[in-house]
């Protein structure tokens, strides 16, 4: 997208717009999580975690003696947990069966999760078997109280013109859809059809979550054309998964990495940290073996990384087939974050993302 001075100084007002309704949205949903709680996979309320008891704020204020140690961390496994990433596919592939609504359930009830977003796979670069938007929203319908699903539309698919992707994004609003994604086409991520799709969204008040690697919303190292996106679309939330944005937690990226899993310690200064320094509008979606390899490659820079963006990571597996395992329920054991944080990180990011 060709920029010009005067587009840059609106972008400039626009990112503190977006960092104000950003932030906004995340004091909302603390709020609305603190007075009215969560409901869990059984359906009762967990108490919002920001409850004090009576009196409890006055009391720390009246300490006169600074040496009195803070009492241990709370436990955070009362916590609900919402799932940012998961999928239904509807038939067999790469040996892996398929995956209904009702067997996403149960596997949720069996490891802990109360709720997920299903994402939709609408593009062929995205999985050998598609998972359509309207075949995910028939596969929620029995379970709304645990299922939020997401739609797609091939960026492609404006070779019909707009109107008719345009009537797609609103048919599947219309029957429920809360976010779009799973976004993996195979397309540079400032693709002019896609930024058709980006102002969709914003219409909608639609997050997008992506994959961008080798192959799929492809970008420069650096993550140049990323970062141009997020400043064109501040009111759009983005949710950020795959090799080419994790491998950018290190300041030491290569060509190869945006489809591999780099190893070996961490170099500060990497331009995941960058960006949500910088943009409200990007979270990073720790699932997959990206997510999963990202944070325990070197766990001494990740104890520093999750503490630092508590507010803008979200929990997720990238659940895909029956057996599939599943590392990332460790990584609660793994690190020391406060209650608050691991909050932010089991559920409240999301909740504010999906407003």
């Amino acid at each position: 997208m060709t920029r010009t001075p005067e587009d840059t100084r609106d972008d400039d007002d626009q990112r503190v717009s977006g960092r104000e309704s950003a932030t906004r949205r995340r004091v909302l949903a603390r709020s609305v999580s603190a007075s009215i709680g969560v409901v869990g996979a059984a359906g009762s309320t967990t108490a919002g975690e920001t409850d004090r008891a009576p009196g409890a704020d006055a009391a720390t204020a009246d300490r006169e003696d600074d040496s009195v140690t803070d009492p241990p961390l709370e436990p955070m496994t009362d916590l609900p947990l919402f799932d940012a990433h998961t999928h239904v596919i509807p038939e067999e592939t790469l040996d892996r069966p398929p995956l209904s609504g009702d067997e996403l359930v149960e596997w949720m009830d069996d490891v802990g999760v109360d709720r997920a977003v299903v994402l939709a796979l609408d593009s062929p670069e995205s999985y050998p078997v598609q998972a359509p938007s309207w075949w995910v929203l028939e596969e929620v319908e029995a379970h709304p109280d645990r299922l939020v699903p997401f739609c797609t539309v091939d960026p492609r698919t404006l070779v019909y013109g707009d109107e008719p992707v345009e009537n797609l994004i609103e048919r599947y609003v219309e029957r429920g859809a809360r976010g779009f994604g799973e976004l993996k086409a195979g397309l540079p991520i400032d693709d002019s059809r896609l930024e058709t799709l980006y102002e969709r969204c914003a219409e909608y008040d639609l997050p997008i979550l992506f994959h961008t690697d080798e192959k799929a919303m492809m970008d420069e190292v650096g993550l140049p054309r990323l970062e141009d996106v997020l400043a064109s679309y501040p009111s759009v939330d983005f949710l950020a998964h795959a090799h080419a944005w994790w491998a950018h937690i290190s300041a030491d990226v290569s060509w190869e990495d945006r489809g591999q899993y780099p190893d070996g310690p961490i170099e500060p200064g990497g331009r995941v940290s960058e960006l949500l320094g910088a943009y409200d509008n990007i979270y990073g979606d720790i699932s997959g073996f990206s997510g999963w390899n990202a944070l325990t490659r070197d766990e001494e820079y990740a104890q520093e990384f999750l503490e630092e963006h508590s507010e803008q990571l979200v929990f997720g597996t990238d659940y895909l087939y029956p057996g599939q395992e599943i590392s990332h329920f460790e990584l609660f054991d793994r690190f020391d974050l406060d209650r608050d944080a691991w909050a932010d990180l089991r559920y409240r990011n999301l909740e504010g993302v999906l407003r």
